[in-house]
């Protein structure tokens, strides 16, 4: 019997590139975690994790070993990877870069914005991890200047945000709203009137296009809202408002071919 594939949207803007922001389909995971469940940090089955990635990285065309992921702790660090990185070894970072076939980097997300990177003229191709925090304090950009670091030009460089939470979806409070506009004056253009009094509806895949576009480097936005569709995506605002209890995470890969 033929194991079901691993299912993933692409991005027009990477094509011919080994890429994928990955649903939650396909998997082998049961329960809250079902099925395509690539989180490396929670309590499902790892056995069940690591083929998930596994059936991830053979849906996009590259090996199971060559997944490196990161232990991702809502900052700006980001990795220079020159070899597959082992599970165990994962580096606390948000972001990493590569210019060496066989490495697939892999990012983690269930409501932040995966954003997967790629200068293909230099054969330099980037990930990183944005979610709010992340994003104002400065990730994607530090993501691009990593890949300067190994040649890419950025005005060669093509971004992608893969599926996140999306304003209608993203009811935020003053805290954040007070932490966007410290970081960016003109951040209340990223925030609509929400239902409750004292309550904004953010454009977290606005302020990431925003910031990516004023780097230099073009970009471009895939338009799924995970917290709606439960079918397809894991959403970290969907637990919260069913009360908590276990999540998966969605993986989104990129690699260069060869």
């Amino acid at each position: 019997m033929t194991e079901p594939t691993a299912e993933f949207l692409a991005a027009p803007s990477l094509a011919g590139l080994p890429h994928g922001f990955f649903t939650r389909r396909g998997g082998v995971s049961t329960g809250r975690y079902a099925s395509l469940n690539c989180s490396l940090s929670g309590t499902d089955d790892p056995g069940a994790v690591q083929e998930n990635r596994a059936r991830a990285m053979r849906a996009i065309g590259t090996e199971p070993a060559s997944l490196s992921g990161l232990y991702q702790v809502h900052g700006t660090a980001v990795a220079v990877v020159e070899a597959p990185i082992p599970h165990e070894s994962r580096p606390r970072a948000d972001g990493a870069v590569t210019n060496r076939p066989g490495v697939t980097l892999g990012i983690i997300t269930a409501d932040c914005g995966p954003v997967l990177f790629a200068d293909a003229r230099a054969g330099v191709v980037g990930a990183c991890h944005a979610g709010w925090r992340g994003a104002l304090a400065g990730v994607l950009e530090a993501t691009i200047d990593a890949m300067e670091g190994l040649g890419a030009r950025r005005s060669g460089i093509a971004a992608a945000l893969g599926p996140c939470i999306r304003q209608p979806s993203y009811e935020v409070g003053a805290d954040l709203r007070e932490a966007l506009l410290a970081a960016d004056p003109a951040g209340e253009r990223f925030l609509a009137p929400g239902a409750r009094e004292g309550h904004w509806q953010f454009d977290m895949a606005g302020l990431i296009l925003a910031r990516l576009r004023a780097a230099g480097v073009a970009a471009e936005a895939l338009p799924e809202d995970t917290l709606p569709d439960e079918g397809r995506f894991f959403s970290h605002r969907r637990r919260t408002l069913e009360g908590g209890g276990p999540i998966g995470h969605q993986l989104s890969a990129i690699a260069l071919p060869g």
